[in-house]
């Protein structure tokens, strides 16, 4: 296993990393196994996962397919990385792990002749150069490799009544518009990720949907909210507190009603070149 190297790029999760570990939900099954169906045929796959916060993918990943015989994980978070390194570690059994500190689409292979059978990326690729990366994909991978694209949204997004009530909450105190990080706001993809994918070599494109019902108590939802870029503590400098206080009282108020419930959709579009295996 590689050690992540020290030199950290910052980045909008910086210092959350052990809220995100505990607190973000995991990949579906259902999910895991259309990922293991994509290298059944690999005689010893490469898994390549863009944007790993605490490895969620790689953890999920390891149990279901033992035969993969490498995991590289990239983040430009060094906290992040640190956290998926430890809890990789009894996952590996003495595979190679590399932890490669740096924006998704500046990922170099770790030595020549390397060639990633499946990439991942969860819950991230809005915040990456997407043609970028999905350029640099196609020089590191076999030419019957899978990208996988995922994600379920966020509470931010979810539509609930107490998702919206807590939503207005946090506007109170950081604004209208959704936050992203120290200083600056979230701009949306701006195109949908299937029409990135049509203007890549990873044209042939099928799309998967799994239902998922979450039920959250109130104190998980604040653990979740320390780990995201649009309501992380320090955004609320001094008066972090007096939030947490307020949200929690909103939580427990909505969750006297039946609970907290979220109703989501995870969602995996998975990407071949024209003749890559189906």
């Amino acid at each position: 296993m590689t050690t992540p190297p020290q030199n950290e790029p910052k980045g909008l999760f910086t210092s959350t990393a052990a809220a995100y570990a505990r607190h973000r939900p995991g990949i579906p099954p259902e999910a895991v196994s259309l990922l293991a169906d994509t290298i059944r045929d690999a005689d010893r796959p490469a898994l390549l996962d863009l944007g790993s916060g605490t490895g969620q993918v790689p953890t999920a990943l390891l149990p279901a397919v033992p035969r993969i015989d490498r995991v590289d994980l990239v983040d430009p978070d060094q906290d992040m990385l640190r956290q998926a390194a430890a809890t990789l570690e009894p996952l590996l059994g003495g595979r190679p792990a590399g932890f490669h500190a740096v924006v998704a689409e500046d990922f170099t292979p770790p030595f020549d002749g390397y060639q990633a059978n499946l990439v991942t990326c969860a819950r991230s690729l809005h915040w990456m150069d997407r043609s970028a990366v999905l350029k640099m994909a196609d020089r590191v991978t076999a030419p019957g490799a899978t990208v996988a694209i995922m994600g379920d949204g966020s509470l931010w997004t979810h539509r609930a009544d107490w998702t919206a009530a807590l939503k207005q909450l946090i506007q109170s105190y950081l604004g209208d518009e959704r936050r992203a990080g120290t200083g600056g706001v979230y701009a949306g993809p701006g195109r949908r990720y299937e029409d990135d994918l049509a203007a890549s070599p990873f044209h042939q494109v099928t799309e998967s949907r799994f239902p998922v019902l979450r039920l959250w108590a109130p104190a998980q939802v604040l653990g979740y909210l320390r780990s995201t870029s649009f309501a992380r503590p320090d955004l609320f400098g001094s008066r972090h507190d007096r939030f947490e206080t307020e949200a929690l009282e909103l939580l427990e108020r909505h969750s006297e009603r039946g609970g907290l419930v979220e109703d989501a959709v995870f969602t995996v579009l998975l990407a071949r070149r024209p003749g890559g295996t189906a």
